[in-house]
């Protein structure tokens, strides 16, 4: 069985909203992902509680 979800919250650079896809089966992760918008990269983790995908950081890639 294969779930994700998307996820909306604002780019740290830019402040526009945008959206990804999560995947939740495997549990939380972290990795980088470059805004849509501004294309600088975000840095991203995120937790999976009870099937939903809580991020927990969102903020500017070192």
């Amino acid at each position: 069985m294969y779930s994700e979800e998307e996820v909306s919250f604002q780019c740290p650079y830019c402040f526009e909203d945008i959206s990804m896809v999560f995947e939740s089966l495997y549990g939380g992760q972290s990795y980088i992902e470059d805004c849509e918008v501004c294309c600088r990269p975000i840095e991203i983790s995120y937790k999976v509680q009870e099937g939903q995908i809580i991020l927990e950081r969102i903020e500017r890639a070192q």
